[in-house]
């Protein structure tokens, strides 16, 4: 092995990487992943939105606007479109609730951006409301939040692997094991997320269902 390559390995980001695929154990074991996702993509139309970025929720915008100009423009219902959202990498930040991007600095670790205001802020813009001051939103938006996104019927996917990092954010700071980070981190998503085995796992078994792929942030 070259010098170069055993540095690589041994780099943090490397050991990092690594070490998500080789230690399973800290996310759901095989026979526990819940693949009714599948399932559930019946549309005439269906598209999976690859988010790996949080880019001022964009990505999330992407996954409910695509239906809506399906519907005006050539007048499909809703319910003839299926929307499957993939949030991984750095994008997993955006299916967790707000508690954990006060919690632990999201924010401004992500440099997460106002959609509208473009200004920086220190709230998930997957979940911002115009019922709510602080989020400085327009009631135009209020359908494209993630929540609604999934009331609607929306499949939304979290990366495990992403959300591990995540969990060693929260051991870091809370000085806690990893099966218990793990736990808590999982506490912090949004309901009716589900966890795949990887972000690209997702993308791909979307797309063997029949969906088209749109990198959406």
């Amino acid at each position: 092995m070259t010098a170069s390559r055993r540095e690589f390995f041994s780099s943090a980001a490397g050991s990092l990487f690594f070490a998500g695929l080789a230690e399973p154990q800290q996310g759901p074991s095989a026979k526990q992943w819940d693949l009714s996702w599948v399932k559930k993509i019946t549309g005439k139309h269906k598209v999976v939105l690859d988010v790996p970025e949080v880019d001022s929720a964009f990505g999330v915008w992407r996954a409910n606007f695509w239906v809506q100009q399906y519907s005006e423009v050539l007048g499909v219902p809703p319910k003839d479109s299926s929307s499957v959202l993939v949030m991984r990498h750095n994008g997993i930040v955006l299916a967790m609730n707000q508690n954990f991007w006060d919690q632990y600095g999201i924010a401004k670790a992500k440099s997460a951006t106002h959609p509208i205001t473009e200004k920086p802020t220190n709230r998930n813009p997957a979940l911002l409301s115009s019922k709510n001051p602080e989020d400085e939103l327009p009631p135009m938006f209020d359908d494209w939040a993630l929540d609604k996104f999934i009331a609607r019927g929306g499949i939304a996917l979290g990366c495990s692997l992403a959300l591990d990092v995540c969990s060693n954010t929260i051991a870091a700071k809370d000085k806690i094991a990893a099966e218990a980070a793990r736990k808590k981190a999982e506490s912090f998503l949004l309901p009716g997320v589900v966890i795949v085995p990887s972000g690209v796992f997702a993308v791909i078994r979307a797309q063997e269902a029949g969906c088209a792929y749109v990198r959406a942030s």
